[in-house]
């Protein structure tokens, strides 16, 4: 792989330092990643791989196998033993590693750090101070002082936001250069612009009645917005507009702000959150599908009974109406819906056709196919062109639903198309269609004649292979499950919020569904169901279709670019990432031809949020040369100049609170022992960064062991419910009680999101062991000894950790390990079986403080009853409890008749009194 002119010199500077490295969408980050993979797979050099997931390992792992390159890289999983990847780590080379697996090793001592070259460092944008990698690369810089940290990434807007984020970023990353290279970067224009794309700009025009459902969509958004800042001061005034209502993270800007107070909001504020993505997803349909699923859609919504009994108002006002008839009117026209009563004095005039408005951008897709068929022809003819075949098409859409729309109109006509989403949306519901003749669909003859060619066309050598190649490459690629979603904060999509779970609170959940079981029911046919891409169409040039979006492989176009090498390319949907990646191939194969048709509604939203995404990425690359020109980067901030010790005190002291004078004692004095299941959190990270070390065993008790006394089992809230609805939670309270002094239950929420273990509903005033609080009470009084801490986040359980090791002694990991659930119990703790302590506990008189002296003095219950009161009140130290236990075992059994009779004592003799009258 020949790398362009900017490309190579963005490689050149990192290869001499190490930085992040930031460049814009689609200007190739993952070629540049994969140069520097293939200089550093010689078994000379151990180069580590962080921050990547089993699709990103499988497309660079194919990429380089395409270029020959030998050895490849290793994927390291939990599938190695801990021998395996200690001896994989000696034989060099490119490895992938998951980041648990590398945090245990670099703690155990298994990756010998100092024979590591560098680390390369993938989407570094998701790398956060809590993070593992964060914690890997202190580990590393804190006994590697010579090798690299190379971090990438493609997403500037991810370093905006917050309090000098790209510094805060940047620190966790341990480098102290920062390199920027976005398009408008003078290298990049003057490289791309060499070999400009032949482009072919169609802007297309909305229909009049697509262009009032838009006016009248944005009214109604706008409205909501409104109202959404009048009744939430918590929502910034900047950043909620309806041009951002716009984008596709809109929702993601919404749950930010308002995640930490939404228990707080009201229940309209609520409703008007659901409301936006309702009307946001009905302006997605607008442009993006036809007029039979959008009236479908719009139609659902009002005629919802849900809807109309809690939305905040916006479907009674004159914009909603609008809607409402105009998306009618696409689909029925004038005359209105045709369901109408024949027999009401008006004849028996056949009611009109439906007229079932086109989509502007089927008509021009069809011309664009037609010219480019009629130049292929050209050039065959003139002998310009040899092999018809070698020209091929991409046509690229938003999502794998409007592909399957485009497949059928090509194979069958709009017309036809509208006429079988009407019958299967609105006609057999309506019952509207009585006679087949009314639609102008194409006779049997006609769609026999029509699928003679399709076959016909089907048997072409070129179209059959090449379909068939592509099929068989993307089988071969290991598709991950249909599905899958993008990496949050890569692909912006919409996504449905925590804030949008509760079903009384939520409105826009109907809506999704609908669209999700129309996009089932969109499918061309009984034809073979797509799997992202490949779509074979039947006549012309080997045609291929693929989603921008939503694919099950986020690398899946780039392989289809590469793999097709086509000729002509039609955006469907405008795409800003896409149209760098044609940019980049043409300047890559200067002397291969490429066309591309950009289809585009001018003056709609579409449009708008299309240029909203490249003024957004221009804002933030000129908010990071700002920052890069202001930021103050200490000397030994990439850490190869500094003593570990030093850097320990220094991270130590930062994490501390700034009320505690003085530096805390130094990591090497202290340690806390972690279960290895435990590095799946972010806890351990933070522990290490407050300077204490981090001890990886695997233990059958606890958590985290504190101090020989202290042992700690940590619950999230939906771990603490599951595990008090199994007993799980019980049994690991026994085990801790019978091997440490001082059992800790620690119990962590997220602070950005509600939390009650009461809920809205009043707790009752009897024990309900269906009720959480009623067993946690229950799990207290059973185990006194217990300690329940309540951390709203891991920084203050990292805080509280360093508070209890405090002036104590250190834990001992062979001691720990020693600790068995069934074993042994210690000398001080609980010497005898739990059935009978749990008999001697419930008796009266005996307390958690005496009842060890009546198991101590006694052998079994029968000597406990023949004592006498003097020797009872010698083992309890208490007369009165020993009284009420002598009286207990001597009392006489009374029939329950008898026992009405006779008054009782304290509360007893109340309620008997009181069932006697």
């Amino acid at each position: 792989m020949t790398l362009l002119e900017y490309e190579n010199q963005i490689f050149l500077e990192g290869f001499h330092n190490d930085g992040l490295f930031i460049t814009a969408r689609g200007l190739g980050v993952d070629r540049i990643f994969l140069s520097y993979l293939n200089v550093y797979c010689d078994p000379g050099s151990l180069v580590l791989v962080l921050n990547t997931n089993s699709t990103d390992e499988d497309y660079l792992m194919q990429q380089l196998e395409s270029q020959g390159v030998q050895p490849l890289p290793k994927v390291i999983t939990n599938e190695f033993s801990a021998a395996d990847r200690q001896k994989s780590y000696l034989e060099g080379g490119v490895q992938f590693i998951t980041s648990r697996i590398l945090v245990v090793d670099l703690l155990t001592d298994r990756v010998p750090v100092d024979k590591v070259s560098g680390i390369l460092v993938y989407k570094a944008h998701k790398v956060i101070e809590s993070c593992q990698e964060a914690f890997i690369l202190r580990l590393y810089r804190e006994k590697n002082k010579t090798g690299f940290i190379k971090a990438f990434s493609d997403i500037p807007e991810a370093f905006t936001s917050g309090f000098c984020h790209v510094e805060r970023i940047m620190k966790n990353l341990f480098v102290k250069k920062l390199f920027l290279w976005p398009r408008f970067q003078a290298n990049v224009v003057s490289c791309l612009n060499k070999h400009k794309v032949d482009v072919v700009e169609l802007h297309l025009q909305l229909t009049p009645l697509m262009t009032d459902c838009q006016t009248a969509l944005l009214d109604l958004i706008n409205v909501c917005i409104k109202e959404l800042k009048r009744c939430t001061p918590a929502i910034d005034m900047e950043e909620i507009s309806v041009e951002t209502a716009m984008g596709r993270d809109f929702d993601r800007m919404v749950r930010l702000q308002l995640d930490p107070v939404w228990h707080m909001l009201s229940s309209k504020t609520r409703q008007l959150v659901a409301d936006l993505k309702t009307l946001r997803l009905v302006l997605k349909y607008l442009t993006q599908y036809d007029c039979v699923t959008f009236y479908n859609l719009v139609n659902s919504i009002k005629t919802s009974e849900k809807a109309f009994g809690q939305n905040t108002g916006w479907l009674f006002l004159d914009a909603a109406d609008s809607l409402f008839v105009n998306a009618k009117q696409r689909v029925f026209g004038n005359q209105g819906s045709p369901a109408k009563d024949k027999e009401a004095g008006k004849g028996k005039k056949k009611e009109k056709p439906p007229l079932l408005e086109e989509t502007p951008k089927w008509e021009a897709l069809k011309q664009a196919l037609d010219e480019i068929q009629v130049e292929i022809q050209q050039m065959v003819s003139s002998g310009d062109l040899k092999n018809p075949e070698d020209c091929r098409v991409l046509v690229c859409a938003e999502d794998d639903r409007t592909c399957n729309q485009l497949r059928e109109f090509l194979c069958h006509g709009s017309r036809e198309l509208l006429v079988r989403l009407y019958k299967k949306y609105l006609g057999m519901r309506a019952k509207s269609i009585e006679n087949e003749a009314e639609f102008p669909v194409p006779t049997a003859k006609k769609r026999q004649g029509r699928q003679k060619t399709t076959k016909t066309a089907k048997e072409k050598k070129a179209g059959v292979t090449l379909t068939q190649m592509a099929r068989d490459a993307h089988k071969e690629e290991g598709e991950v499950e249909e599905g899958a979603v993008s990496e949050a904060g890569e692909e912006e999509e919409e996504e449905d919020f925590g804030m949008f779970d509760d079903d009384e609170e939520e409105d826009g959940k109907g809506e999704e569904q609908r669209e999700k079981e129309i996009m089932e029911e969109g499918r061309c046919g009984s034809e073979v169901p797509s799997k992202d891409a490949y779509y074979g169409l039947v006549s012309g040039p080997v045609t291929i279709l693929h989603p921008l979006h939503g694919c099950t492989d986020p690398h899946g176009l780039t392989k289809v670019l590469l793999e097709l090498q086509p000729t002509y390319v039609v955006l469907y949907d405008p795409d800003m990432q896409f149209v760098r990646q044609l940019e980049v191939y043409k300047a890559s194969h200067p002397k291969r031809q490429l066309r591309v048709y950009f289809l585009l509604y001018t003056g709609s939203v579409e449009e708008q949020r299309y240029l909203t995404t490249l003024r957004r990425e221009k804002e933030a690359f000129e908010f990071l040369i700002r920052e890069k020109a202001t930021m103050v980067i200490p000397e030994e901030r990439d850490g190869k100049d500094m003593d570990p010790a030093l850097q320990k005190e220094l991270d130590a002291a930062e994490a501390a609170d700034s009320r505690k004078g003085g530096l805390p004692q130094l990591a090497g004095q202290r340690k806390v022992i972690v279960d290895m299941r435990e590095f799946r959190s972010e806890l351990p990270s933070l522990i290490h960064r407050r300077g204490i070390g981090v001890e990886p065993v695997t233990i059958e008790i606890g958590d985290y062991i504190l101090t020989p006394d202290i042992c700690v089992e940590r619950k999230s809230v939906s771990d603490l419910i599951g595990s008090l609805n199994s007993g799980r939670l019980y049994n690991q309270c026994v085990a801790m009680c019978r091997c440490y002094k001082r059992p800790v239950l620690l119990i962590e929420f997220d602070p950005n999101k509600s939390f009650s273990l009461q809920g809205k509903y009043p707790m009752p005033n009897e024990v309900n062991l269906n009720e959480t609080t009623s067993r946690l009470a229950l799990l207290t009084m059973h185990f006194p000894q217990l300690r329940i801490l309540w951390c709203p986040s891991p920084y203050a359980t990292a805080e509280i950790f360093e508070e209890l090791k405090m002036n104590r002694p250190e834990p001992v990991a062979t001691d720990a390990m020693m600790m068995k659930a069934g074993g042994e119990a210690v000398e001080w703790g609980d010497q005898y079986s739990h059935i009978p302590m749990d008999m001697v506990l419930r008796m009266p008189g005996v307390t958690s403080k005496n009842y060890r002296g009546i198991l101590a003095k006694f052998e079994n219950m029968l000597a406990v009853s023949q004592a006498s009161l003097d020797e009872l009140t010698t083992v309890l130290g208490n007369s009165v409890q020993a009284k009420q236990l002598y009286e207990f075992f001597r009392a006489k059994a009374v029939p329950e008749q008898a026992a009405e009779k006779q008054p009782m004592r304290g509360k007893g003799g109340r309620r008997g009194a009181k069932r006697k009258r």
